[in-house]
């Protein structure tokens, strides 16, 4: 007898013909988590709508005390603030009876979910045994063997008479699914590398306002290792840049609303996020050509500084308000000179990418206030509350971010602290905040000078006026003209008499011993000076006097 493996995780124990056949990754359960969490509060909103309310295991407690009890003085923090639609239900009482889902029980109201790339079925079998609300799940796989292995995992976890197993190629079954009765409300695409052959399906076969959940992991392709091959792909040029992980996000966005566009849709994102070695985002999808039209302005054109990565965005389309009407027009440009204003390098162009917010901050903390309130749900609980708490704190119309530690290498000079540098740009007058996609991430509304300004004056604070030989460029980031005009009001004598110490010292011969480095020289790195712990670079100046003496 063929001997199993079982992989356990969540409520799903999934078997496999052995452990070496079947690649099973345990750092995509974050993913899978996630994924549980968010189609949990998109299917709460739905079927509000169709009259039923959802149940989660853990959550009964929450519902049970009311917003206006209170325990020792104080309204209970632990309460769920129930969606609008579910107190108006509640509000209204004998006038609509609303129906009651539970996990693992078959909803005739309930949502229709397809799994196009299901492998194994973990991530479907989960959806079975940890979703409510679900009518019917299509875990697809092209493979025979993989097909069949759905079939007995369903079987195996007692889900069969939600989940169907199917052995058709993903685009042909989307494809299949374009009318209106046979749209899925939720579709899940999670390939082994770009899920570009499948975008113009998955756009069509979706609901009114249904949800598709992608995944991508092609990180070398959209981080800018392969620009051509990004463009082929999702339609957009791809750089190498610090803010890489967030401009990805924003290249599988614009591939997706331009697909959707084509068929009169548009989307709406949800939530968008950078995690390990991929991407993942949460789009609702809707049809409607008047906000269609609005698309080419929620893209933008990219141009990004080779030397200090400074960025501008060009966006494609323009928009003006004429009374009842939008006049649509081409946008005007560009936003940068033949080359940088701050150090002189050339331009790189990239995208279009997305430039409008990747999230809804509004549905964002229903699924942050659903993990937290509920933590022993999903095993990476803390890590999900840790970064969609990061996410609600991120500026939404503020698009791609600059890395603290690359602005300080720039210049040469040690990285101030992130409170010093937020705290400079707020006195400032500007809003700046953090980033999930990158640690060190500034993202902020100040210009690119005022953040050149606040790190010369750093620079000038903590570092010594000497200007590193092999920045060959950086005497235009380095004015230090700039630096004490924009702290006094004027340029010091000291600073001053340093530039013009210096000036042209390579051209000019020094005589006088006094002005000589006492570094020891070459020949006393190998051992052979004969001038031992005296040895100096003067020495050498002196050797050379008395050989042209002779």
């Amino acid at each position: 007898m063929e001997r199993e493996t079982v992989v356990r995780e969540g409520k799903a124990a999934i078997l496999f013909p052995s452990a070496n056949e079947v690649f099973y990754n345990p750092v995509q359960e974050f993913n899978r988590d996630l994924t549980c969490a968010v189609i949990t509060e998109f299917a709460r909103v739905q079927l509000a709508q169709r009259g039923v309310r959802i149940l989660i295991p853990g959550e009964k407690d929450r519902v049970v005390v009311q917003l206006s009890e209170e325990k020792n003085g104080k309204v209970d923090q632990e309460t769920s603030e129930q969606p609008e639609n579910e107190q108006q239900m509640e509000e209204e009482g004998d006038k609509k009876e609303f129906i009651t889902a539970s996990v693992g029980e078959r909803c005739e109201q309930g949502l229709h979910v397809l799994e196009g790339l299901a492998a194994s079925g973990l991530r479907s079998v989960r959806f079975a045994l940890e979703l409510p609300g679900l009518k019917s799940i299509t875990a697809n796989d092209y493979s025979a063997k993989a097909a069949a292995l759905i079939a007995r995992n369903a079987q195996h976890n007692n889900v069969s008479h939600i989940l169907q197993a199917s052995q058709r190629d993903a685009s042909m079954v989307m494809y299949e699914a374009r009318g209106r009765k046979e749209r899925y409300d939720v579709i899940d695409l999670d390939p082994y590398g770009s899920p570009s052959p499948f975008l113009d399906a998955a756009v069509q076969a979706v609901s009114e306002g249904g949800l598709l959940c992608i995944t991508c992991t092609d990180m070398a392709v959209m981080a800018g290792n392969s620009g051509e091959t990004c463009y082929s792909k999702y339609g957009s040029v791809s750089i190498k840049s610090k803010y890489c992980h967030e401009m990805a996000l924003r290249i599988i966005l614009h591939s997706l609303d331009q697909r959707a566009a084509v068929y009169q849709r548009y989307i709406e994102p949800l939530l968008s996020v950078s995690v390990d070695f991929y991407i993942r985002v949460f789009v609702r999808v809707k049809t409607g050509q008047v906000v269609v039209k609005n698309s080419a302005s929620k893209q933008a054109l990219l141009y990004n500084c080779v030397g200090c990565g400074a960025f501008h965005l060009q966006r494609m389309g323009k928009k003006m308000s004429q009374g009842k009407h939008m006049k649509y027009s081409a946008a005007t440009g560009p936003p940068v000179g033949p080359s940088c204003e701050h150090c002189g390098q050339r331009h790189q162009l990239g995208g279009p990418i997305w430039a409008e917010p990747i999230h809804d901050i509004t549905f964002v903390q229903k699924v942050l206030s659903a993990v937290s309130g509920n933590p022993t749900r999903f095993r990476t609980s803390k890590r999900i509350e840790g970064v969609l708490s990061m996410v609600t704190e991120e500026l939404q119309d503020i698009p791609l971010y600059y890395v603290l530690d690359h602005l300080s290498s720039t210049v040469h000079c040690n990285t101030p602290s992130m409170l010093q540098f937020r705290s400079a740009l707020m006195h400032a007058g500007y809003r700046v905040s953090l980033s999930h996609a990158c640690k060190n991430a500034v993202k902020t509304d100040a210009p690119a000078e005022v953040l050149w300004d606040i790190i010369r004056c750093w620079h000038k604070q903590v570092m010594t006026l000497k200007v590193p030989s092999t920045s060959r460029n950086l005497h235009k980031l380095h004015p230090w003209e700039h630096v004490t005009k924009g702290a006094s009001g004027g340029v010091s004598s000291e600073l001053e008499d340093k530039r013009k110490q210096f000036q042209g010292k390579r051209k000019k011969q020094i005589t006088d011993s006094s002005q000589l480095k006492s570094f020891p020289c070459k020949k006393f790195r190998k051992g052979t000076c004969t001038y031992g712990d005296k040895c100096c670079y003067s020495h050498e100046h002196e050797q050379e006097t008395e050989e042209k003496m002779d």
